[in-house]
């Protein structure tokens, strides 16, 4: 992209998608600044699942810019490339290795070196074993290390999956619905978790619970048909007329 330049780590600049003539982004441009948690919501159909789609590389635009980190245009590049600039994506239903532990899950996601020779010679690090550690902290199911994923609860699927996502070192966590099937406890706990994941990293949290997304506290963002109508704090982006009628529904 010559002749762009950007302070924000994500930078979405007139991007249009269209299915089938269908019109899932409509001239779309966001930006997301580096350290900040940003909360995406909008009524089903308003294209956040479209934008994350082109964010990760799984969707090529008709139009528009995308760039991360000020130099990367995502627009030019795959999915594994985009992976390895450091963008995670974490989707709704969550995908962990049920029939492995805890801790295994998190070691097979560590970011490392997976070239055949290094594979066959893989010994754990102290490093490694350290990074292990923090991950169990932050995560906060280090009592369950040996405990086979396939038993835990949905919620603690859900933060087993983001710690592999943190394995993998990004710079920008994309977090689907995370907190869809919790109780109420394990909402409160995952809102806990987001923020301290957010004291190192980028997060965008695309969800529907608005009381989650008023406990996060962080800048919204509303779409609909595609397009950014609203944003501001939860409290602004609620009391703005056009949300209330396209997704509030008061």
């Amino acid at each position: 992209m010559e002749g762009r330049e950007t302070s924000a780590l994500l930078y979405l600049d007139g991007v249009s998608v269209s299915f089938d003539g269908f019109l899932a982004l409509n001239e779309l441009s966001l930006t997301i600044d580096a350290g900040e948690m940003r909360a995406i919501i909008g009524p089903n159909g308003a294209g956040k699942t479209t934008m994350m789609d082109v964010v990760t590389g799984k969707t090529r635009p008709q139009k528009g810019d995308v760039l991360f980190d000020g130099v990367h245009r995502l627009t030019e590049l795959d999915e594994s490339d985009i992976a390895e600039l450091g963008i995670g994506r974490k989707f709704q239903k969550p995908t962990v290795f049920e029939s492995h532990t805890v801790e295994d899950n998190l070691r097979l996601a560590l970011k490392a070196d997976r070239r055949a020779r290094a594979a066959l010679m893989w010994r754990e690090s102290i490093d490694e074993a350290t990074r292990i550690d923090r991950l169990f902290e932050t995560i906060r199911l280090g009592a369950l290390r040996s405990r086979l994923a396939g038993s835990l609860s949905h919620g603690q699927k859900q933060w087993l999956e983001i710690g592999m996502l943190l394995a993998q070192e990004p710079k920008l966590l994309l977090v689907d619905e995370p907190v869809a099937g919790m109780t109420d406890a394990e909402t409160h706990q995952t809102a806990e978790l987001l923020r301290e994941i957010n004291r190192t990293r980028t997060v965008m949290v695309v969800e529907h619970d608005m009381a989650f997304v008023r406990e996060l506290g962080v800048k919204v963002t509303v779409l609909h048909e595609g397009t950014v109508i609203a944003e501001g704090s939860i409290d602004q982006v609620s009391e703005n007329e056009r949300v209330i009628e396209v997704y509030l529904g008061r």
